[in-house]
């Protein structure tokens, strides 16, 4: 068994000639079109604008969505969506499918719960790699606390007008359009509103957040909104519903992140078993040392339960039966399996890890973005234990 990142994917019953064929059409394009310019766009910080409509050519965006917007839905599972995450983590920028696929969080708000008129305003130039959306909901003072949020829209005539900023926007300073988290009504959850706010709109204003510890080629925005003037039609859902637009979107992306984070789990461990074979330390290689076979296994052995405990939860989403506190659980267990991973690939790694240049370096500073998120670590674990009932 070669350790590798394809052959330490654990047999998956559910996955058929066609995933594989999937996966392989996949692979050829990352290797031509964006993996060997990775490292280049990631020092950048930037991704070339024609990526997305190449994206978009070959099923990439539209992964899912309704064919009347362009999309590919019919014959989708889950298991499409996890193989297109595993091999954007391969790649290991993960700055890079953070910002191609951020309108997997922005989009389907409007998919799910806008106007007919929106939707075909938005839907067929997004998923054709023309136009961009983000998803706006983090602010400087409130972080995870969704329900706390001040960014306030306030019901004028026909239009809304929007006041307030949002931070940590991914894909932010490109995007055509915002998805955004909005205070409608009172205090807490149920005072929430959900409003699609064009970026040229006037008073819209944004700037870069690009001394990132990782994700360096993401554009990354905080945004002001200074009395911008939103059309009443662009109210997604209901006015003071917008908390469930936006609880509907959480489970998707956080398993997204977990099939993600597993696979850059894969990437350390790969790259730590070929140094590990070739690098000669006392007369002996690395892996003749027990010390190291004894992290590599300890690394395999994590990445095998992460990836039994992501099955089942896939099981379940694709049944239909999915559990958000199952979900909440299963991003820690990813992000605890990528931190550890990194690190001990790192250990194994040595000077040359710290180098930058290689996969382990460019994981290594980006778990954190993981861990924190879609759900930090903690706030993971208290939605689980509340949703189980405590």
């Amino acid at each position: 068994m070669a350790l590798d990142f394809d052959s330490a994917r654990l047999h998956n019953s559910h996955l058929t000639a066609e995933h594989d064929a999937f996966r392989t059409q996949l692979r050829r394009f990352f290797e031509r079109e964006v993996v060997p310019f990775a490292e280049q766009w990631d020092e950048e910080g930037a991704i070339p604008a024609e990526l997305w409509p190449k994206a978009a050519a070959v099923g990439i965006l539209g992964l899912g969505y309704p064919e009347q917007f362009g999309g590919t839905s019919e014959g989708i599972d889950i298991w499409h969506s996890n193989i297109l995450n595993e091999e954007l983590a391969r790649v290991a920028v993960g700055g890079i499918g953070a910002t191609l696929m951020v309108h997997g969080i922005g989009l389907p708000p409007v998919i799910n719960f806008a106007s007919d008129a929106i939707k075909q305003q938005v839907a067929p130039a997004v998923l054709a790699g023309t136009k961009r959306i983000s998803l706006a909901i983090t602010e400087p003072g409130t972080g995870s606390d969704v329900a706390q949020l001040t960014t306030t829209a306030r019901l004028e005539g026909d239009h809304y007008v929007v006041n307030g900023s949002k931070t940590y926007i991914t894909g932010g300073m490109n995007a055509d359009w915002f998805t955004t988290a909005v205070r409608t009504g009172g205090e807490g959850s149920r005072g929430v509103s959900t409003l699609l706010i064009p970026a040229d709109a006037e008073g819209v204003s944004r700037t870069a957040l690009d001394k990132k510890q990782g994700w360096w080629c993401s554009d990354t925005a905080t945004l002001y909104f200074d009395n911008v003037l939103v059309p009443a039609g662009n109210l997604i859902g209901q006015e003071n519903r917008g908390f469930s637009v936006i609880m509907n979107n959480f489970n998707s992306e956080r398993l997204a992140m977990s099939a993600a984070m597993e696979a850059f789990s894969r990437v350390c461990l790969e790259d730590a078993v070929a140094w590990a074979r070739e690098r000669k330390t006392f007369g002996q290689r690395l892996a003749d040392h027990q010390v190291i076979r004894h992290k590599v296994a300890e690394m395999k052995q994590r990445i095998n339960a992460t990836q039994a405990y992501l099955q089942k939860v896939c099981e379940a989403f694709q049944a239909g039966q999915e559990n958000a506190g199952d979900i909440a659980l299963l991003k820690v267990q990813c992000s605890q399996t990528m931190e550890f991973c990194a690190r001990e690939a790192m250990q194994i790694l040595g000077g040359i890890g710290y180098m930058r240049g290689n996969r382990v370096e460019r994981i290594y500073r980006e778990v954190r973005v993981n861990a924190i998120g879609g759900g930090s670590e903690e706030i993971m674990r208290d939605l689980a234990a509340r949703q189980y009932g405590l």
